[in-house]
């Protein structure tokens, strides 16, 4: 298996290197990409912006052999910036769902183009950025979709070994919902509960997982086609034999990334746009052009809601026009509809705050850090939201954060074990394509002072964990009091939530759940 991986990650590089001047210069062609001239396209774009861009395999190669390829745009190729987000598109992932695929092409070459133009606006998305590109998730399904024309609407939907690969990630919903039953106090990065999966996941899968785990993404959208529309989690159902709406914990949050992507395209929005099953007269335009997965159809075992169930990714879903594979001809329209609404959702990773969680007196960065998040924005003069969000995202191992929220009034608290929390209040405002607002945390070392810090292994119902904020917080209220002069409770500073063991850090895991598949 690693000859054979290694021989065509060989071969591939071996071909790039080859790659002539005048292809390097030639014009982006709107065509059906073949996987050799994907990989080129990747190179000549590499070429052309080499202090930018970096082309780099996965994990694994497809069940067929053919590399996992990803085009990266940064300041700094190759390495995460400190307080840099992460954002990733991934297309293809249906073989025979091949308009992301084209798109991420000619994104890749645009990027490269507008920077070299002094495109100040993509300059500065690429330099406040980690932009990863990865054009076909399933190049084996689109070898044997365009094998037979693209006309058939479900050969090459799945991968080499006849696996939706959609539905063959952990189903970290389930969990998920059976830890609500409980009111368990987990709520995010949900794999390190995992011991053991229910099946040995695809190597496409499973490079991507491992992808997911290993860079600390913010924000994210995988590609399909089929319908129009912006999809946001859960995908899940929580009532396993129908199809009710399922919303996240920030389902705020995911509605308005859903709508960044639906607003900018002219068609997605448009409440006259028909539906593409011909069961009704009019679509998703009707309801902004987005949609709850879950209120649509169900899905068990998605790549969408396992990144904000087992990593501080939001990802949403697009789907990108009725026709699965549509005809060469259609592409350079297809591009100028969707090219603001790709460049705008990227924007997106920078919304709400980030910053970092040092400890206050040696300055040394506090990776895993758990960052809490409660809605306090003024209703009106006298009343507040006091909205927990039951979501919690982790510091990376530089000890950066991102937050990414609505515009409104929140308290953030960091927390790190044998650390005293902090809570500090901010308001969001999300000015459009700017960095988001920083706010930094310096944490005091709770070791010397005497502070009851939580073990996570205790057995502590949720509603005492989070709602412990003193007397003056009433659980029975959907409402709290507003101090006019921006003051809350004193006890807020103090009120600890502690961190479990090792949230967030894979390192010391890596792959425990399963051994790499088996690749013809």
């Amino acid at each position: 298996m690693a000859a054979s991986k290694c021989s065509a990650l060989m071969t591939f590089f071996l071909c790039i290197s080859l790659i002539s001047p005048a292809l390097v210069q030639s014009a982006f062609q709107f065509k059906h990409h073949s996987n050799e001239e994907l990989a080129t396209i990747l190179e000549e774009v590499h070429f052309r912006c080499p202090n930018i861009t970096k082309v780099y395999a996965l994990s694994e190669n497809s069940v067929a052999g053919n590399p996992l390829l990803l085009i990266e745009f940064s300041g700094e190729p190759g390495y995460h910036e400190l307080l840099e987000p992460e954002f990733k598109y991934i297309a293809n992932m249906h073989g025979n769902e091949v308009l992301g695929r084209e798109l991420l092409l000619k994104m890749a070459d645009y990027l490269c183009e507008q920077y070299i133009a002094g495109n100040e606006s993509i300059r500065s998305l690429i330099h406040s950025t980690r932009i990863h590109l990865m054009p076909s998730m399933n190049p084996d399904g689109w070898e044997m979709a365009s094998a037979v024309g693209g006309d058939n609407y479900l050969v090459g939907r799945t991968n080499n070994n006849s696996v939706d690969l959609n539905r063959d990630f952990p189903d970290l919903d389930r969990l998920l919902y059976a830890e609500e039953d409980e009111r368990s106090i987990r709520n995010n990065h949900l794999m390190d509960q995992i011991r053991h999966l229910d099946h040995p996941p695809q190597p496409e899968t499973l490079a991507v997982m491992r992808m997911i785990l290993e860079q600390p993404f913010v924000a994210s959208a995988n590609l399909h086609g089929g319908d129009l529309v912006a999809n946001y989690p859960f995908d899940e159902s929580r009532d396993k034999d129908g199809s009710d709406e399922s919303p996240s914990p920030d389902d705020d949050t995911f509605r308005h990334l859903a709508l960044s992507y639906a607003s900018m395209h002219p068609r997605m929005s448009d409440p006259n746009q028909p539906s593409c099953d011909d069961t009704s007269s009019s679509g998703f335009g009707k309801q902004g052009g987005i949609t709850n997965g879950a209120a649509w159809y169900s899905v068990e075992g998605g790549m969408q809601d396992f990144n904000y169930l087992s990593s501080n990714d939001f990802e949403i879903t697009l789907e990108l026009g009725c026709e699965k594979y549509p005809k060469a001809e259609r592409l350079a329209q297809e591009w100028e509809d969707n090219k603001d609404a790709l460049i705008n959702l990227i924007w997106q990773s920078h919304i709400g705050v980030k910053g970092e969680v040092k400890d206050a007196i040696t300055g040394r960065p506090l990776g895993n850090a758990v960052i809490t998040t409660r809605n306090v924005t003024r209703l009106n003069e006298t009343h507040a939201r006091k909205d927990l969000v039951k979501h919690d995202v982790t510091s990376a191992q530089g000890g950066d954060y991102w937050r990414l929220l609505t515009p409104g009034e929140y308290e953030i608290t960091a927390s790190v074990r044998n650390y005293l929390p902090l809570t500090k209040r901010v308001l969001v405002t999300n000015p459009r394509h700017q960095q988001a607002f920083i706010m930094n945390f310096e944490l005091h070392s709770a070791t010397n002072q005497g502070q009851r810090t939580w073990e996570w292994d205790d057995d502590v119902p949720l509603d005492y964990v989070v709602e412990d904020l003193g007397e003056d917080f009433d659980k029975n209220v959907d409402e709290i009091p507003f101090n006019r002069e921006g003051n809350w409770p004193q006890d807020m500073e103090e009120f600890d939530l502690g961190l479990k063991d090792n949230v967030g850090d894979y390192n010391h895991l890596k792959y425990k759940w399963f051994p790499s598949p088996n690749r013809r």
